[in-house]
This record gives C-alpha cells, structure tokens and sequence, in this order.
C-alpha cells in the first residue's frame, strides 16, 4: 500500500477509481487533526494509564473527556522527543531516521544541538522539509495537507507550524498544500501568549524576537488570550468552508502548552483556589485553555450538524517539559508520572503522548487501545479515513495505517518494531537525554547512548516508570535489539556522532558488546 513513489499527485481525486468526483467528496469525512505542542502523558483529567494518578486529579480537561466518551482512547500512543522531528514525520509519513530532521529547526542553516565536549554532533537537516526539490539540508517531501488537496479537501492550518527553517520554502504552511494560513510560521513557539503583548510583536520599529506570532493584529490588545485567538480564527475559516461543499481538513495545531507559561486568566484563579502553586496553576490554566478550544470546535461542529460527518484525532508532539534545568526558572512544570523524564528524553516521558480519536460510525465509543503506534503512523491514516490508499508521493512512507485498530479488526504492531533516532544534543539535561537511538520490540525497549556505547533494556509493560535496566541479565536479548536497531538505522542511511577526540564515528548499537 505505502510504496515509494517518484512522482507527485498532478490531477485532483487521483487514486480514487471508481467513483464519481462529487459523490466521493460526499461521502469522505471532515477530518480535523487537534495537536497540541509538549503536552504531557498526564497532563489531562483523562487517564491514560491504568489508573488514574494525581496528576489526572490536577487538571480539568472536560472537553478531553467529552471526546474520549466518543471514541477511542489510545494509552501507547508515541511521538519524536522534540517538536520538528514529530511534525515533519506527521507530514512525510517518514521516520526521522529517514528524513534526517532530528532537531528543532529555526536559524537557516544553523544546528540548535547543545555543545559536547565529547561528540562532534552529525550534520542533519537543519532546514527541516520542503516541497521543492534542491534545497540544502532539508528533505524533499509530498505533505499531507499537499495529498488531501490535491485529492478534493478544503485544507486548513492554524497555529504551529515549525516544518522548517527561517527563509526556506519548509517554513510556510501554504508550500505544503494549505490553502488557508492561521499564524503558522518557522517559529517553534510563541513569545507571547498575551494579547496585551500582542503576542510578542513589536510596535516600536524594532525587529521581532523570533517566536513573535504572526497574522493576529486584529486581536491585540483585546484580552484575548493566543489560544482563544486561534480558536475563533480557524471557526473563521470553517464558516467559508461550509460554503464550499467540499470536504474540510483542519491542522489545528495551538502553540500551547509551550513555554512561556503565560496563565490564562480564564482558569488561572481556579487552580489558585485549588492550592496550587502559581506556576502549576498557570500551567494548568494553559491546558484548559486548549481543552476549551477542543469543546469550542467540537460544539460549532454539533451547532451545525458536521459531528457525525467529521473526524477528530487529538495528539500531542513530544512529551511534557519535565528534566533539569528546564527552561526559564530551572523548575519542571510538569513530570509525567509514572512515566520517567520528560521532552528530550528517551524513556516513556519524552515520547509517550495522549492520543484520541472520534471517527462517528466507525469507532466505538468509551473504548481503549493498548498496543503502540508512532507520529508516522498517522500519514497513511488520515488518508486512507479521506479514501485514499493509492496516492503518489515523493518520499518513501514508513508509517502504517491504524486504522485496523479503530475498527478493532486488527492489530497493526503484532510484527513490527518501533524505532527512534536522535544523535543530537538537546538544550536541556536530565534522564534519558543525550544522543540516542532506540527500538521497541513487543513490550522490550532498547536504548542506545552514543557517547558512552551503554545500552538499556526496559519492559515497559512490566515497568513503566523505566526504573528496572534489566540489560545484564538478558544479553542475548540486548544482542538482538542492536542488531535489529543497527540494521534499521544503516538501511535508511540514518547518520551519527563522532568523537571529537579520534574522529571516528561512533559505533552503531550492533558494534558494541
């Protein structure tokens, strides 16, 4: 089904034999994929381990809950540590091993990997990906959004983008097959959250800081807080779209939770009165910010009758920023429990994200999967939820549709493995964080330090919390993981470290014994 392709879609409804233009866009759903950005595993009022832990009891996620209720709970839904990585593999359907994006991009042509006095850290695309052939340090790419255009969908993208660096064609949302652009841009976060400091811009004459939001002047200065804004904007452009008659896609992609940890004044006096501390309540007012957006957008679809015609799949990018130092203040304003550590990481806080998924008449409702899937995964997904499991791209799709597992007549992980890449160097510190590459196999998890040639071996259903390295007491099995893991990151040309020191590069996880 996923075959590597050398030519792009030319033709609208292309891979749709059989039927009829207008009949086929009636029958496709309205998909609206709603990511949130470093959202923790249990940063929600919804549990999505097998209990509920306090942090569930800290947060108010109504809306969470309401979508859960309707469809599909996913408890090992996985994503890259770190932002770019997950976004360009949401809109290749690649690994990052593939596509060689393996950190945050911004700068042109400049790496954002934190100095080692040990590893000289590898040239990767720093551009992140593009459309368009030729262009250094980026990898050419059909996006998702390019696909379902292409294919007769009325294409959306509001809030973060970050696909790629400043002043390349990846940094616009509208070169990856969006017709329409809600303050999407190279930048990885916002300045500001504040209207008040209309999001970070600058009215003096001055340059912008780089995160400033753009495309919100209307709202500046209103009290309208970001994620508010871009609610009622992308409400905008799906009231235009139910003029069209065509199916919707909306990429509704907040800049929350991200730092700054601006509060919403909405919900902040909430978590006040609830005994917390002003940066957790602050923390917490972010979340149920976003939350309000997920019921906004969930109650216009109801107001008028599109939620029994429109997908809704909710996910977060990496995992909540939880290792020391942190950013700002040195205090971690979330920590994932059970899970260990946080975004950058390895282990399961890193890279575990909450995942739901609403699909009316195909998904039950209140069910819960529990076998894994990755960011890549959802490529072929949405569309083959949009009819297409012929379509034509430029690159190579390693995501494998789950939509077996929605329909409960299948389980897409029996067999396969899971792999993560990230030979770079993060700007934080803390468990789990360094130049990595990881499998996971059934329930066993391997992680490869390319410093230090140490290797862990974890059974994540058994231990959760990542606490047991049990490597010295199966060597066999470690042997085996690095032989798979050393032969995946070799087949897709995936680049490593070296040694300042020697030169030479690091050894490949199979290398070491």
């Amino acid at each position: 089904m996923n075959k590597e392709f050398l030519l792009t879609l030319a033709l609208p409804l292309a891979g749709l034999t059989g039927y009829g233009q207008s009949a086929q866009l009636e029958k496709r759903p309205n998909i609206i994929l709603f990511l949130v950005d470093d959202m923790g595993w249990q940063d929600t009022s919804v549990p999505f381990w097998e209990k509920e832990t306090p942090y569930n009891k800290m947060f108010e996620t109504p809306n969470m809950e309401r979508l859960a209720a309707q469809g599909m709970k996913f408890t090992q839904a996985y994503a890259c540590s770190i932002s770019s990585p997950s976004r360009c593999s949401l809109f290749s359907g690649m690994n990052a091993a593939r596509h060689r994006v393996t950190n945050w991009t911004y700068p042109k042509n400049q790496s954002t990997d934190r100095k080692s006095d040990v590893l000289q850290l590898p040239e990767w695309n720093v551009n992140g990906i593009c459309q368009v052939p030729g262009i250094e340090h980026t990898t050419q790419v059909t996006g998702l959004a390019q696909v379902l255009k292409d294919n007769g969908y009325h294409t959306i993208h509001c809030g973060k983008a970050h696909f790629g660096a400043l002043n390349t064609p990846g940094e616009s949302p509208y070169h990856f097959g969006f017709e329409v652009n809600i303050a999407g841009h190279a930048g990885g976060a916002p300045t500001s959250y504040l209207s008040e400091k209309n999001y970070g811009n600058r009215t003096d004459g001055k340059p912008n800081p780089w995160f400033a939001v753009p495309g919100l002047e209307h709202y500046w200065g209103s009290g309208t807080f970001l994620s508010e804004a871009l609610t009622l904007e992308a409400m905008k452009a799906l009231d235009k779209s139910r003029e069209y008659g065509q199916p919707f896609f909306l990429y509704m992609a907040h800049y929350a939770v991200h730092v700054p940890i601006d509060a919403d004044m909405r919900f902040y006096q909430k978590y006040l009165d609830k005994g917390l501390q002003p940066k957790d309540a602050a923390y917490a007012s972010l979340v149920e910010g976003m939350d309000k957006s997920l019921g906004d957008l969930m109650d216009y679809l109801e107001k008028y009758d599109l939620a029994d015609q429109t997908v809704i799949l909710f996910m977060s990018d990496n995992g909540g920023l939880a290792s020391e130092p942190g950013w700002r203040d040195g205090v971690p304003h979330t920590q994932n429990a059970p899970l260990n550590s946080g975004k950058g990481s390895a282990y399961e806080g890193g890279i575990r994200e909450p995942m739901l998924v609403k699909w009316p008449g195909v998904v039950k409702p209140g069910v819960v999967c529990d076998k894994p899937l990755i960011i890549e995964d959802f490529y072929p997904t949405i569309l083959e939820m949009a009819g297409m499991t012929d379509y034509k791209t430029v690159q190579h799709i390693d995501g494998v549709s789950f939509v077996p597992m929605l329909k409960e007549t299948g389980d897409t992980f029996k067999g396969r493995k899971l792999f993560w890449h990230y030979p770079n160097l993060w700007g934080n510190t803390g468990p789990g964080i360094g130049a990595t590459s990881v499998v996971r196999n059934g329930d066993w998890k391997l992680v490869y330090y390319y410093e230090t040639g140490k290797k862990e071996l974890f059974n994540i259903r058994a231990d959760i919390g990542e606490k047991d390295d049990c490597a010295s007491r199966n060597p066999k099995l470690v042997h085996k993981l690095s032989g798979e893991l050393g032969k995946y990151l070799r087949s897709v040309n995936a680049q490593r470290p070296s040694f300042k020191k020697t030169g030479k590069p690091c050894p490949w996880p199979d290398e070491v014994r």
